[in-house]
C-alpha cells in the first residue's frame, strides 16, 4: 500500500460521500485504508452496482491509465480512509515498465470499460419486467 511519503495523501470521506462521478475527469487514485466504498454506473436513470471496495483495494486508477472519462462513479458506504494518488505519480510509476507491458495494460483496460458497460446494462434488462 502507498504510503504518503510515496506521493499519496490520506484523507477520509463520511459515509455519503461522492468521491466521483461517472463521465467525469480522473485525477485521483484511491487506495483504502478501511471503510467500503461502492462503485456503481446509471443505466435508464437506476444506479447499477459494479463492485464494492474494501480495505486494500484499489479504484480510480482506469481513468488515470488511459485518460478516458470515468467509467462509474464511487461513494462511500461507512466512514472511509483512502490514500489518495495523483495522476502525476501514477504516471511517473507507469512510465518505469516496458513498452509492451504498457500495450497490454491498455487492452485490457479496454476490455474492462466494455465489460462493465455490458454488465450494468445485463442487470437492468434483467431486472425490467417483460413489457
Amino acid at each position: 500500500m502507498a504510503s504518503p511519503a510515496e506521493g499519496g495523501r490520506r484523507r477520509i470521506f463520511p459515509a455519503g460521500t461522492l468521491l466521483f462521478e461517472e463521465g467525469a475527469l480522473g485525477e485521483e487514485a484511491f487506495i483504502v485504508e478501511y471503510g467500503r466504498v461502492r462503485v456503481f454506473k446509471t443505466v435508464k436513470g437506476r444506479e447499477v452496482d459494479i463492485g464494492e471496495v474494501g480495505p486494500g483495494g484499489i479504484f480510480g486508477e482506469m481513468a488515470l491509465i488511459d485518460d478516458q472519462p470515468r467509467m462509474a462513479s464511487a461513494v462511500a458506504e461507512e466512514e472511509t480512509a483512502c490514500v489518495v494518488v495523483g495522476k502525476q505519480r501514477l504516471a511517473e510509476q507507469l512510465a518505469l515498465a516496458p513498452r509492451g507491458v504498457r500495450s497490454i495494460m491498455g487492452a485490457l483496460l479496454d476490455n474492462i470499460r466494455l465489460m462493465g458497460s455490458e454488465l450494468a446494462e445485463a442487470r437492468v434488462l434483467l431486472a425490467d419486467p417483460e413489457p
